[in-house]
């Protein structure tokens, strides 16, 4: 076998294969990567010089172009001597085909929001007591999962590239979340991008699609006329087979009759519309694998949440402080904005395109902002008079101000919210390090209790 991208995953997958036997021969644009493999004893050699005709099969990373803006040198070799080429998540379906078949398998994947969903799969799953594996484009790499057997869950997120590559993926439950336009300078277009998020539902026993979009209900409804079995879920609308969200209320309808099978009221880490899909897509799936509705509700309870996803690190008083780093734009950070109806904003950083006028509509939420960054000049002037705003500059002096201001707040609750809807590069490595160095001067607080604590 070949493979082509050493990467952690690609080491992962290379080394795996090697354990089961198969020869294979790695290679990376990356000389460094390659010695890095050929240091942990992955047999590597350039590809270009390579045999292709006793190639069997070719595995491609799923960083690596494999239609826009064109195919990698590597896809015209293997094209050319008729080699198939598959990912990581390819060889984990046939391996579960192989050897436990009826192991149950939950796909999920969406534009937005697989992340938190596949955790809290996971988390319902493992608080259930149920043998749990996630991994796939959240976590672990999918080949260093342990080895499928009838009675271990697999929870696997999968982005776009890595579908592509996985032609035969057959889950019990695929979940599609949702659809936006996304990485279309790797698919072309939005037609395209979205055929392939429906190839993990098309192949799945049961297909658990969001409907609250154009090109999901579509898919919902061309996988139906095909004889899928097909389970809608909605965040805003009533269904009349499904299940939506009524307000914190998750509900289930059959032949237009309704019961509600699930809550989130007082579950701060589920906040939000958009959690609510995500949480209706995690019952589905929990219910298809054969949870009951109490060990699903305990779970969703219990889950922590993301970190740097709408994260709770600390209160005092009636002061919430949250992490959202991870929104590193204004479409990222729109979720946590419309989750919370009184906000002392911490934003700014690296600049993305448009800025925050995306989030004009949601300013009237916010009490005060706290500029940071090299985008605060330009943020300020989206502010203008619309928002009091002052120009912290540091995150350190931005969350000792909002903490200062929040605390004079006479509202029954007041957030402190870090979702700086910019990258991070400026001030910091990646948004990981700025979520954490927001934690430690929340922490650092007189009289803040932590929540969740260190991840």
């Amino acid at each position: 076998m070949a493979l082509f991208g050493l990467g952690g995953s690609g080491i992962a997958t290379a080394r795996a294969l090697a354990e089961g036997g198969a020869d294979v021969l790695a290679w990376d644009d990356n000389r460094e990567s390659v010695a890095r493999a050929a240091a942990e004893g992955i047999s590597t050699g350039d590809l270009r010089g390579a045999d292709w005709a006793g190639v069997a099969s070719f595995v491609l990373s799923p960083g690596v172009p494999l239609t826009h803006p064109k195919p990698h040198w590597t896809v015209e070799l293997a094209r050319g001597a008729g080699v198939e080429i598959i990912g990581d998540i390819e060889l984990f379906a046939r391996e579960r085909l192989a050897t436990a078949p009826t192991a149950p398998f939950i796909a999920i994947t969406g534009t937005n929001g697989k992340s938190t969903t596949t955790a809290l799969t996971a988390h319902i799953l493992q608080s259930a007591g149920r043998d749990t594996q996630m991994g796939g484009n959240i976590g672990r790499a999918v080949m260093t999962l342990d080895a499928p057997r009838p009675d271990r869950h697999y929870v696997v997120e999968c982005s776009s590239y890595q579908i592509d590559l996985a032609p035969s993926i057959n889950p019990t439950a695929g979940v599609l979340l949702n659809l936006t336009p996304d990485h279309l300078d790797r698919h072309g277009t939005m037609q395209h991008y979205a055929s392939i998020k429906e190839r993990l539902v098309a192949g799945s026993d049961t297909a658990i699609i969001g409907v609250d979009d154009i090109y999901c209900a579509q898919i919902a409804d061309r996988l139906e006329r095909a004889g899928k079995e097909v389970v809608r879920i909605s965040k805003r609308l009533p269904l009349t087979d499904g299940y939506f969200a009524d307000g914190s209320d998750l509900m289930e309808a059959i032949d237009g009759r309704y019961s509600r099978i699930a809550f989130l009221e007082g579950i701060g880490s589920l906040r939000g519309q958009h959690n609510a899909q995500n949480a209706l897509a995690a019952v589905a799936a929990c219910l298809k694998v054969g949870l009951d509705l109490g060990e699903i509700q305990a779970g969703l309870e219990s889950f922590p949440g993301l970190a740097h996803r709408m994260e709770q690190v600390g209160r005092k008083g009636h002061v919430l402080f949250v992490n959202d780093s991870k929104a590193t734009n204004a479409d990222a950070a729109a979720p946590a904005l419309s989750s919370f109806p009184r906000i002392y904003w911490i934003a700014g950083g690296l600049p993305k395109e448009g800025g925050i006028e995306p989030l004009r509509s949601l300013f009237p939420r916010i009490a005060k902002a706290y500029l940071i960054g090299e985008a605060a000049p330009a943020f300020s002037a989206t502010l203008g008079e619309a928002v009091p705003y002052e120009i912290s500059g540091t995150l350190a002096a931005a969350v000792e101000h909002a903490a200062e201001d929040a605390a004079r707040d006479d509202t029954s609750e007041a957030v402190v919210l870090l979702s700086p809807a910019c990258a991070s590069f400026d001030q910091f490595k990646n948004f990981e390090i700025r979520g954490e160095a927001f934690r430690q001067a929340v922490n650092a607080i007189d009289g803040v209790s932590a929540i969740g604590g260190a991840r």
